[in-house]
């Protein structure tokens, strides 16, 4: 690799002294390396000015924990650049090097010794009355949660068309194997391994006995409709892609999930394996 873009997350990059020391590390060795501290004050979403990220970048170098490099992601999803993940805080699943070996991950980069994972998404459609709102995507997760004050979500979730169940609940979550280790592990969700394709339906505290989760086929399409609250009033809800993205839906409208033809590619040196990254975190 020859062309480095750095993100840095400046709350835990203080004075950029990590972004820095890796950008010069780079460039002793004759590659290019621009580091961007995040757009933190420009109006428009997300995290990363990609008009900044040149063509012939080759890898871009995530600095600050998993919630970063999700973002990062969502960014840059159309640029098909691979990520390698550098933690500043507790090891995290995606970005898995921690600062002490970062020279040795940066060497390794040169050299070509590492492998890209790619990484599934989702694909989130919102309809209302059978029109396009919006659109995006996610690597971990889409979740649909109650707006304003507390309030059981009424939904119908239907599977290629056809009617799975009618929940009450505070909510659901559709997530990746990527995300199978986030919000869905804390709502019950099972662990899956994230170079899997699978799609993963978890409740969010559903009202009823019906509190299994569901693995999908990545063919599957997924579609959430909102309906009434118990009351007959209109319900108000979000779905927010990656913790990041929201849009806002009522009843009538509909989220429907696939798997996206964009993947995330993560950079891998074989040197921490998923299951020993999971030990890690179940023996917390």
């Amino acid at each position: 690799m020859e062309h480095f873009y750095v993100i840095t997350n400046p709350s835990k990059d203080v004075d950029l002294k990590v972004a820095h020391f890796i950008r010069d590390y780079l460039l002793k060795r004759g590659k290019t390396c621009i580091v961007d501290a995040g757009c933190e004050n420009k109006k428009s979403e997300g995290y990363t000015d990609k008009s900044q990220v040149g063509a012939e970048t080759e890898c871009v170098i995530v600095l600050g924990g998993d919630g970063t490099l999700l973002q990062a992601a969502a960014d840059l999803v159309d640029m098909d650049i691979p990520f390698l993940g550098i933690n500043l805080g507790t090891l995290g699943f995606l970005a898995e090097v921690n600062v002490s070996g970062i020279s040795e991950a940066l060497d390794q980069l040169i050299k070509g010794k590492y492998e890209i994972e790619k990484r599934m998404m989702l694909h989130g459609t919102s309809l209302s009355k059978e029109e396009v709102m919006d659109d995006a995507r996610a690597l971990n997760d889409i979740v649909i949660t109650r707006k304003g004050s507390l309030q059981i979500i009424n939904f119908n979730i239907y599977v290629n068309g056809q009617l799975l169940h009618k929940y009450h609940a505070d909510g659901v979550i559709v997530a990746t194997p990527t995300g199978s280790t986030g919000y869905n592990l804390s709502a019950g969700g099972p662990v899956v391994e994230p170079r899997a394709s699978l799609i993963l339906i978890s409740p969010i505290c559903p009202h009823s006995m019906q509190n299994r989760s569901i693995v999908l086929a990545s063919e599957d399409t997924v579609t959430i409709e909102i309906e009434k609250s118990r009351d007959g009033k209109i319900q108000e809800v979000e779905a927010i892609f990656d913790g990041s993205h929201k849009v806002q839906l009522c009843t009538g409208d509909k989220l429907e999930i696939r798997k996206s033809e964009k993947t995330t590619g993560i950079i891998k040196f074989c040197q921490v394996s998923f299951l020993e990254v999971l030990h890690g975190k179940m023996s917390e």
